[in-house]
């Protein structure tokens, strides 16, 4: 509880940074996965959306399938650490605001 008009002014201010930072460490958000035979290489950002795809000469061995597989497979596991990292930043976030 807060017992003055400036005390409550600084809070809500404390809470609106902290919320700016969040919300700065979540858009900072880039992960990277190479596929194991270094054909797929996919970068995404902190929603999962893909922002970068390089493609090695190895997927010329690759059938359409192998490729596709290979292209997906890349992808989501990068946009799975995406959001791990993204889950951890809010957890933090919601038990900093928590403790308060």
């Amino acid at each position: 509880m807060v017992d003055t008009m400036d005390e409550l002014i600084a809070r809500v201010q404390q809470q609106m940074y902290r919320l700016r930072d969040l919300n700065e460490a979540t858009t900072g958000i880039l992960m990277t996965e190479t596929s194991e035979d270094g054909a797929v290489t996919a970068s995404v950002d902190g929603n999962g959306a893909l922002v970068e795809l390089s493609l090695s000469g190895a997927v010329a061995k690759l059938s359409p399938a192998e490729f596709e597989q290979t292209l997906v497979g890349t992808a989501r596991a990068a946009a799975y650490r995406a959001f791990a990292e993204r889950a951890r930043l809010v957890t933090a976030y919601n038990e900093e605001s928590a403790a308060r």
